[in-house]
């Protein structure tokens, strides 16, 4: 008995010892003590000094610049917002009767845009114009949150992809909150971060984004093989057909988007656009219209040159098709990566490429950069000097494009040229990381 308590007080003791005595060398994980250690303690919200210091600047960074874009809003240089105030606030009010605005046919969009047009009415003592602006500043908090959140998940974790969108936006001055491509960016960013941990929801948010603006389906592509891509596509696919369905209950016309399409010309600053122009230059005898809301051109050339683009979107398509039935190696970042290549392949062969596309486009290379690993470094950096390009594009030479002068063409055979490698590299980049190499 006394041998027994003896033991028992010594094992007491020895477990006093083990949990009082500092951890060695061998206990403390590669990186270091983790974010609770004194060394980093963790941020005390209601403690500033507590914060750190690169979320703060990135904060401030992104307050400063948004004010200066609702700046420029707000002095209407080249009435910019006149989309929101004229052509929304109009399809608001025929939504409003219980129809889809079926017979015009600027309205191009598929039928979850309804949901976009109408929103701003919820928001009351505020005009349709302002309201619109509300949301898509809120929105693009909810994307930088969200990178931000991304970037310090875990190790191989970067805030790079957070000050990629806060830097990115205003590099297009005042257009993003002009358009409602921002609200859709965010649907399609939080989609893509959630798909590879919890595919359900990320595959709810990409058919959201879909039945809203389409291009928003892609961030699906890369999904990890297996479970993950079943639960994910099955998601997409059910989550789809459920909000189609709803909408063609609640509104007359769901589907009048589907024929307003099909005589879209080539808009003018698309990549056969871009041959237009120096065409145009040589003497073709074609001409630049406004129709279905866009400028276009119209004459001698414009419908083949339209068909080959439809013929290149498939071609794109099948290489993601390729691409999928090849790749052997994901990472963290390869759904990620799949998503910024699918789109910018979506892009380029796209016979209307808005300046607005830039949006999309900066919103996956910021995903992408949240992890250290990813492969479009190069491609989002870019995709940084198109957004700037883009801007000199429109608002800022606008005239000289529409008139086909030597500036306004250089304008855009540049930027495209530079859309063009971007994709070429970004697909390239993808394909070297994801799949052997022959004969390995």
């Amino acid at each position: 008995m006394v041998t027994d308590a003896s033991a028992t007080a010594g094992l007491r003791q020895s477990r006093v010892e083990r949990r009082a005595a500092p951890p060695s060398a061998a206990d403390v994980p590669a990186g270091g003590p983790g974010p609770r250690s004194a060394d980093r303690p963790h941020p005390r919200w209601h403690r500033p000094d507590t914060w750190p210091r690169e979320w703060m600047m990135l904060a401030a960074y992104w307050v400063a610049s948004r004010l200066v874009m609702l700046a420029l809003l707000r002095q209407g240089h080249g009435d910019i917002a006149h989309e929101v105030h004229q052509l929304y606030r109009k399809w608001d009010g025929r939504l409003r009767t219980g129809s889809f605005p079926v017979g015009d046919v600027t309205w191009q969009y598929p039928p979850g845009a309804a949901i976009i047009m109408l929103a701003p009415g919820l928001v009351p003592a505020l005009t349709y114009l302002q309201a619109f602006v509300v949301l898509l500043v809120g929105a693009d908090l909810v994307v930088l949150a969200a990178l931000v959140r991304a970037g310090v998940r875990g190790p191989g974790r970067s805030l790079a992809g957070a000050w990629m969108w806060a830097l990115g936006l205003p590099l297009l001055l005042n257009l993003p909150y002009a358009r409602y491509d921002v609200l859709v960016t965010a649907i399609a960013v939080i989609a893509l971060l959630a798909v590879s941990t919890r595919p359900r929801l990320g595959g709810a948010l990409a058919a959201l984004g879909a039945v809203i603006k389409v291009w928003p389906v892609l961030t699906v592509l890369g999904t990890p093989r297996g479970r993950t891509t079943r639960e994910a596509w099955l998601a997409l696919a059910a989550s789809t057909a459920a909000l189609l369905a709803l909408l063609a209950i609640a509104f007359r016309g769901a589907f009048a988007f589907l024929f307003a399409q099909k005589h879209r010309g080539v808009e003018i600053e698309s990549m056969g656009g871009t041959l237009l122009h120096v065409a145009r230059r040589f003497g073709w005898s074609g001409r630049i219209k406004h129709q279905y809301g866009s400028f276009e051109f119209v004459g001698a050339y414009v419908p083949a040159i339209a068909f080959a683009s439809l013929l290149l979107t498939l071609v794109a398509f099948g290489w993601l098709l390729a691409w999928r039935l090849r790749a052997a190696r994901w990472s963290e970042a390869t759904p990620y990566d799949a998503a910024l290549a699918a789109v910018l392949l979506f892009t380029i062969t796209s016979r209307v490429i808005s300046p607005q596309y830039m949006v999309w486009l900066i919103g996956l290379a910021a995903v992408c950069l949240t992890v250290r690993s990813t492969s479009q470094r190069p491609v989002a950096l870019l995709l940084l000097i198109v957004a700037a390009v883009t801007t000199v594009d429109y608002p800022l030479f606008f005239g000289a494009v529409l008139k086909s002068s030597w500036q306004g063409v250089a304008v855009v055979v540049l930027r495209n040229t530079l859309l063009l490698g971007a994709a070429v590299l970004s697909c390239a980049r993808l394909w070297r990381s994801t799949v052997p190499a022959r004969g390995r």
